[in-house]
């Protein structure tokens, strides 16, 4: 059954058959077919299916919820399990680093310490804040340069690093202004630059937290991001810190509001 709830959670986080199958590395028929096995060992529906789409029920939305807790702590006993076994080995440290952090200063830093520590091995992988976020809750990394979205937790020490401006890029038919409201924008598509899995979460922050109106439009890098901007097809949500890696003679640059207040960007090492 532990392998189903993986397939199930897969499901759920691409609300797709196929394309979960093929995060998973199986076949639709086989994904599905798992699906409903599960749900014929459970005895209950977890998905109602609407063509092709599905919505949950109410057993379905609780147990993916339990699941995803499940397969996290399953996942968690397997790295510690491989730890205790190669404690032997040489010492590595984990690091996650937020894709659009800018790494002048985070280069410096890993530079400056494996040239004080050579004994350790430096890992760092890198990836949007959600994806971040999981890794170091379930003890997948030992620190974190990710930016603030929650209150910060006493779980973890929580150093502060640095703070920048939220600033909007429009493409070349938008009037230009001195600075602009994400109202303003509301008719123009807003471009989000993430994959697939954390689609939602990044959607729900660009809402909730930056009071972003627009539609959403999403890709998969920076470059394609800016090629939609430059041909008028939306704006872009960059900050201070990374825009010198905007071409700027192709679209203009202000700091951006939600109404009256300037949009801030802060991060810390968690």
């Amino acid at each position: 059954m532990f392998q189903q709830m993986k397939y199930f959670i897969a499901v759920v986080d691409e609300h797709s058959f196929t394309k979960a199958a093929e995060e998973c590395n199986i076949s639709q028929s086989a994904i599905s077919q798992q699906i409903k096995e599960l749900e014929n060992t459970l005895a209950v529906e977890l998905l109602k299916r609407e063509g092709r789409s599905f919505k949950f029920t109410q057993a379905g939305e609780y147990f993916y919820h339990q699941a995803q807790g499940i397969v996290a702590e399953m996942e968690n006993i397997t790295v510690t399990t491989q730890e205790i076994a190669n404690q032997n080995k040489d010492n590595t440290l984990d690091l996650g680093y937020l894709i659009n952090f800018g790494s002048k200063e985070f280069l410096q830093a890993v530079a400056e310490f494996s040239k004080k520590n050579p004994q350790v091995k430096v890992k760092i992988t890198s990836g949007m804040h959600e994806y971040l976020f999981n890794l170091i809750r379930n003890d997948k990394i030992d620190l974190n340069f990710s930016d603030q979205r929650r209150a910060l937790s006493p779980e973890y020490n929580n150093e502060f690093l640095t703070e920048t401006d939220f600033m909007a890029v429009l493409p070349p038919s938008f009037k230009v202004e001195d600075k602009i409201s994400t109202t303003k924008l509301k008719d123009l598509p807003c471009i989000i630059v993430v994959n697939s899995r954390q689609e939602a979460q990044e959607e729900q922050y660009y809402r909730e937290i930056l009071g972003v109106k627009s539609s959403f439009l999403t890709v998969m890098n920076s470059d394609e991001a800016q090629l939609m901007v430059a041909s008028n097809q939306g704006y872009l949500v960059a900050n201070s810190r990374t825009i010198n890696l905007i071409n700027q003679e192709l679209v203009s640059i202000v700091p951006l509001y939600n109404g009256d207040i300037p949009l801030h960007q802060k991060y810390y090492a968690y």
